[in-house]
């Protein structure tokens, strides 16, 4: 089967069913982008064109492969203590001033394949050694999420992570196989993996949080998206809580709501 090309109108078809379905406003530049993350769908599913696999994604009838078609263009590259100057920020005014026996509950909001929410674990665990903690870490993608389930990482992907807590909090040798490390039990027993969509109604379920970590994703948003991401996710932040977006991104404009600490670095009054 010949690889199939895609035109204008079949790329401004899928541009707009992922803002429907994900929030993200998928930019014209990317349609080669799109095309070969999703060509290998079209070939197992035995279909000639983009326009075959738009109808069948939106009939109805075939949700997991709907799912498959998020997960593909949404899945990002992301490393441990990514940007650590929130890490810092994390450590030293956060965590610092703490009562002891208070419980700590933070949110990594997009999640990718869990090294966010393992870093913050890590600090967790080294910052609050007496007191109860609980890391909820959430992404759109099934697939990246099956991924940080498994605490598996290879091992050229421990840049970031401190020698020590490299020793202490990780597992080399026949616990992850060659080449691999894998995070111990004791840290990945206190990290929790949900799939959420950050566009639509967040189930109170999940509680409030001290923190929330919702970094380098609304670049993907137009301001219409922002502002309905940000106003999901503030009722379940904490009065006093901090909302801290990646480095290149911002609130103003999005959110009056949140205080703004330092860049990227946002509070909610008490």
């Amino acid at each position: 089967m010949e690889p199939a090309t895609i035109t204008d109108q079949e790329f401004t078809l899928f541009q707009k069913l992922i803002k429907t379905l994900a929030g993200i406003s998928l930019a014209d530049s990317k349609k080669l982008l799109l095309v070969g993350r999703l060509q290998r769908r079209l070939r197992e599913r035995q279909l000639d064109s983009f326009s075959q696999y738009y109808r069948l994604l939106t009939s109805g009838q075939h949700p997991d492969e709907v799912q498959t078609m998020v997960d593909l263009l949404t899945t990002n590259e992301t490393y441990f203590f990514r940007e650590s100057r929130h890490f810092d920020f994390l450590r030293d005014e956060v965590l610092a001033g703490r009562r002891q026996g208070d419980n700590f509950r933070i949110w990594s909001a997009a999640s990718s394949s869990g090294e966010e929410a393992f870093s913050m674990a890590m600090l967790l665990a080294e910052s609050l050694p007496q007191t109860p903690w609980e890391v909820f870490a959430s992404d759109i993608s099934t697939q990246v999420l099956a991924r940080a389930r498994t605490a598996l990482y290879p091992l050229h992907r421990n840049e970031g992570i401190p020698a020590a807590w490299m020793r202490k909090y990780c597992l080399q040798g026949a616990a992850a196989g060659q080449g691999n490390f894998v995070i111990a039990p004791p840290i990945r027993q206190r990290v929790r993996f949900a799939q959420v969509n950050l566009t639509q109604a967040i189930d109170a379920g999940i509680g409030s949080f001290e923190v929330i970590f919702l970094r380098n994703v609304m670049i993907y948003f137009d301001s219409e998206t922002k502002r309905r991401v940000v106003a999901n996710l503030l009722p379940r932040l904490r009065p006093g809580g901090y909302f801290i977006v990646g480095h290149s991104e911002s609130l103003h404009g999005i959110c009056d709501r949140l205080l703004p600490v330092r860049p990227t670095i946002y509070r909610l009054p008490e």
